[in-house]
């Protein structure tokens, strides 16, 4: 019998029930939501910022895997790290010895993260959240989380006691007793720590639903208020760290500003390997591994396996030589300006915020009476319709992947591969502009779309 296993020849075999394996074995609301709006396309390769269907036509990526493909796919770089590590057939996890790589990535991580000193590595950004809650409360000797309205940390359970979105929480209670204070208010989060129970604040510093930022000098008053309440303040960076915002991190927006943790992940992966880090000062983390009794109090199987170390190497070598960042700052304010420009333009357009490429555009109730009407009708049906009204035909007619950035929200959240350039915002301008003139037009495909979400919405009800 042969042991011989060929993946090319199984996808050239299978690939075509790609839809029906994941009705039958998976999530089977996956392919039905695909179907329903129109998104169950065949991509066969991709390649930067682009995908690429059978008949070669590109389409794209504004969503970069929400996040996890900051440099876009098959990063030449990284790739070739991948195959080297894989051909170096290194004695990886042995569990009972140090390998390089892992302190190798440390190294060059906190080279990046000033007024931090250690790195404990995991295999996603749940687990980098979960890592943080656990070092917060073990350090500080306190129980208490807090977070805020809205927020995402992760669907593990710990993580989950910090999600801010009910939608989310449902159904899966008893969670951690952990508390949610809003984005923004010093006053009711002096009066949590007065309670004198809280470990940690743990905040995006800006939210991943609907792109709200952390208002101006809110992260260094929270972290004054927290360490003189002896708690500590955790920055979870998963999706706006390395690069998206502009800075390595986002909260180095704000002058002062020194997490005590940070929860890292997403694009350190390269695309290719699952990687979570939380990054921590030296004596939480020496709190924590007090003794050599406690060695392994807190560790993870596939943790620092040296495929995942490799790609993260790699990610921040192309970052530092291709200044990775600095493009970003560049790409994300021309996106930005002339998104913003728009506004004057179009009624159904409410705003446009965030920083670096993530881009949160609002659209909210328009003053002419036909539109008004229309948009009543699907704030009645389901609010967020409108927002998905748009999503849809920039991916059916022009070819461009985006997402609706959370459940009920008008609210498309722009996250593309921090490699995009002119051509690219530019693509994307023509496609949105033509999109936003149908639905002022007041006919058209694009409100017989909607009547089709508004008869599912009401469907589900």
């Amino acid at each position: 019998m042969s042991t011989e296993f060929d993946l090319g020849a199984l996808l050239a075999e299978r690939g075509a029930e790609r839809y029906e394996l994941h009705t039958k074995y998976l999530n089977p609301q996956l392919p039905r939501m695909l179907h329903t709006i129109g998104f169950d396309k065949v991509y066969e390769r991709a390649e930067g910022a682009h995908f690429f269907d059978a008949d070669g036509n590109d389409h794209l990526d504004m969503l970069a895997g929400f996040g996890v493909m900051g440099l876009g796919r098959h990063h030449p770089v990284v790739r070739k790290a991948l195959h080297d590590v894989l051909d170096l057939d290194l004695a990886d996890l042995t569990r009972f010895d140090c390998q390089p790589l892992p302190g190798l990535l440390a190294e060059r991580l906190l080279a990046h993260s000033p007024h931090l000193d250690r790195v404990f590595f995991g295999n996603s950004g749940t687990e980098a959240v979960e890592t943080a809650l656990k070092f917060a409360r073990y350090a500080t000797g306190k129980p208490r989380i807090l977070y805020c309205d809205h927020a995402f940390h992760g669907l593990t359970t710990g993580s989950l006691s910090v999600n801010g979105e009910s939608g989310f929480r449902d159904g899966f209670a008893p969670l951690l007793p952990d508390t949610a204070v809003p984005l923004g208010d010093l006053g009711a989060l002096a009066r949590e720590l007065k309670k004198g129970d809280v470990a940690a604040l743990i905040v995006e510093p800006i939210q991943g639903k609907g792109v709200h930022e952390a208002p101006p000098g809110y992260l260094r008053a929270a972290q004054e208020l927290l360490h003189r309440h002896k708690a500590l303040l955790i920055a979870d960076e998963v999706q706006t760290g390395l690069g998206r915002t502009g800075d390595f991190y986002a909260y180095q927006h704000e002058d002062g500003v020194e997490p005590d943790l940070v929860c890292v992940a997403k694009a350190l992966s390269g695309g290719y390997v699952p990687i979570g880090a939380t990054v921590g000062k030296d004596w939480i983390f020496k709190k924590v591994y007090s003794s050599m009794d406690r060695v392994l109090v807190h560790s993870a199987s596939f943790g620092s396996n040296a495929q995942a170390m490799a790609c993260g190497l790699a990610v921040l070598s192309v970052m530092e030589n291709e200044q990775i960042v600095a493009g970003v700052r560049g790409t994300g304010e021309l996106l930005k300006s002339r998104l913003t420009a728009l506004i004057d333009k179009y009624e159904l357009l409410a705003d446009v915020r965030g920083r670096g490429l993530m881009i949160g555009i609002e659209f909210g109730r328009p003053s002419s009476l036909k539109l008004r009407s229309r948009w009543t009708m699907l704030q009645a049906a389901r609010k967020g319709l409108f927002a998905q009204m748009v999503v849809v035909p920039l991916l059916q007619r022009h070819r461009i992947l985006t997402q609706v950035s959370g459940d009920h929200l008008e609210v498309i959240k722009l996250i593309p591969p921090l490699i995009i350039d002119e051509a690219d915002v530019d693509r994307f301008m023509d496609a949105f502009t033509a999109v936003m003139d149908d639905a002022h037009s007041g006919g058209g495909l694009m409100w017989d779309f909607g009547k089709t979400l508004i008869k599912q919405a009401v469907a589900n009800r």
